[in-house]
């Protein structure tokens, strides 16, 4: 009898063995992906049991936030080997009609910064903002000015309608400061009249002057906005006698003092265009540096932009472009950065 309990007692341990070294998800990633709803988090919450913390206490401290991709990382956006189709993203698909475009037919797959999403959707499209703001895409991965290159990659991640929402939930991982609930993170899937490349509630992106709100328009912080030759420039516009100088000490976390440029980028011929970037620093979430210094953000915003009763750097931030409504340019030259 012990003899037979010995050998049963063995088998078992053998059979749990083997089991512990089979592979246990078959090949299936050992995650599950967000799958978009049209319905957002509840009020003041965060999705997929993320602790809420603090302002910046999502998907932990790594300062890649909502883009470390619940811990897939760089990945999620750039795909060593195998572009999209390492990525595991075949084909584009839109979470309301289940339509899709084969990542086969995306003759660039994984050419330009080993993308790792499909952006077949996208070649040669002409993509509508708000006022009938456009873009027109490149016709390829390698083709097009930064600004359309940008625009280019960041909708086949953040575009509702075409792309598959890679490892997205469709709304921010971050509660919205003071309001509560979640913002939408895709475009064309989130407001009635919104559809496919038309985003008529979305920050309008491209290389129209009217975009900026300087004193007089075509201008920018009062200095004139060239449409070719050299971009605007934070630096030499600001002379003594111009407003963004006050306005560069107010909010030292401004964008003109990161770089002369502040973001703006080529699009075409035209040399002053405002992309996604030029708002965003996609690869910090939580803090914006500049020089030794570091400011704390929120939305991977470029400037100080904590959302607060009575506070104004989020005002600040916009006024780096929106200059029209700026304090400095309104005879109130010492307004700090609360």
């Amino acid at each position: 009898m012990k003899k037979i309990s010995l050998l049963i007692l063995l088998a078992l341990v053998a059979t749990s063995v083997a089991t512990a070294q089979s592979n246990p998800s078959g090949g299936t990633p050992p995650f599950s992906a967000p799958v978009y709803s049209a319905t957002a988090p509840n009020l003041g919450t965060l999705p997929y049991g993320v602790s809420n913390t603090g302002f910046n206490g999502a998907l932990g401290a790594d300062v890649l936030g909502a883009h470390n991709g619940y811990g897939r990382g760089c990945v999620m956006c750039h795909a060593p080997h195998g572009g999209a189709q390492g990525n595991n993203a075949p084909g584009g698909t839109n979470p309301v009609s289940g339509s899709s475009a084969p990542a086969s037919s995306d003759t660039g797959n994984g050419s330009i910064a080993l993308w790792g999403e499909n952006l077949a959707p996208y070649y040669g499209a002409t993509v509508q903002f708000v006022s009938g703001t456009t873009v027109t895409l490149p016709a390829s991965a390698s083709g097009g000015s930064a600004g359309e290159q940008t625009v280019l990659l960041c909708l086949s991640c953040h575009d509702g309608a075409l792309t598959r929402p890679a490892m997205m939930a469709g709304w921010t991982v971050e509660a919205l400061p003071i309001v509560g609930g979640s913002a939408p993170t895709l475009f064309g899937a989130t407001t009635t009249g919104n559809s496919a490349l038309t985003y008529i509630n979305e920050h309008p992106v491209g290389a129209t002057p009217g975009l900026y709100g300087g004193a007089t328009s075509g201008t920018l912080w009062g200095c004139a906005i060239a449409t070719t030759g050299t971009a605007f420039s934070g630096t030499t516009c600001a002379s003594s006698s111009t407003p963004l100088t006050n306005f560069k000490k107010n909010y030292p976390a401004s964008i003109w003092n990161a770089g002369a440029s502040g973001g703006l980028v080529a699009f075409a011929t035209t040399v002053n265009g405002v992309t996604c970037t030029t708002c965003h620093n996609q690869h910090t979430m939580t803090v914006f540096k500049v020089g030794t210094a570091f400011y704390p953000t929120m939305f991977f915003i470029r400037g100080e932009y904590m959302p607060s009763t009575g506070g104004n750097s989020v005002a600040q931030f916009c006024r780096n472009c929106h200059s029209g409504e700026a304090n400095e340019e309104n005879g109130l030259t010492s307004v700090p950065t609360t």
